[in-house]
């Protein structure tokens, strides 16, 4: 199997295995992280999350758009040691509205149908991220790159 074939492959597997990923934003410099309930399209280019616009997330992303998500599937036992799998996405993130944000809201919603009336609040932001690149890690020393935009 060719690298980016298995880079794709632990990707997607994260996409439908998890639910929740750590959101990477900052103020004036200083990390902030974030928990949130994700989804991604078929073709890696876009994750999705919802927020409400009145937390520090949304005020951080609207302040600067540069983003990290960090996708993994750890257990918390010492097997991760030597199966964990982790990928971090960076790229660019922005509400979405209108025809998109009806398309990029389907998406979400077959993932965490029970966020309906959550992403349906007048107050609910659907943020999209556009991945530039994922960095794929497992057994703590492979590192893979997969860019997904030029």
């Amino acid at each position: 199997m060719k690298e980016k074939e298995q880079i794709e492959r632990i990707l997607q597997d994260l996409f439908s295995s998890q639910k929740l990923a750590v959101l990477g934003t900052h103020q004036a410099g200083q990390p902030y992280g974030s928990l949130v309930a994700f989804a991604g399209t078929r073709d890696f280019k876009n994750l999705i999350f919802a927020t409400t616009r009145v937390t520090r997330k949304f005020a951080n992303l609207k302040a600067d758009s540069r983003v990290s998500m960090v996708l993994d599937n750890r257990s918390n036992r010492v097997a991760d040691f030597r199966k964990a799998v982790a990928a971090t996405a960076l790229g660019q993130a922005k509400e979405t509205k209108g025809k998109e944000r009806k398309k990029f809201v389907k998406i979400y919603l077959a993932k965490h149908p029970h966020l309906r009336e959550f992403v349906s609040s007048p107050t609910c932001a659907l943020v999209r991220i556009r991945v530039e690149v994922y960095y794929v890690v497992w057994r703590f020393q492979n590192v893979f790159e997969l860019k997904v935009r030029p």
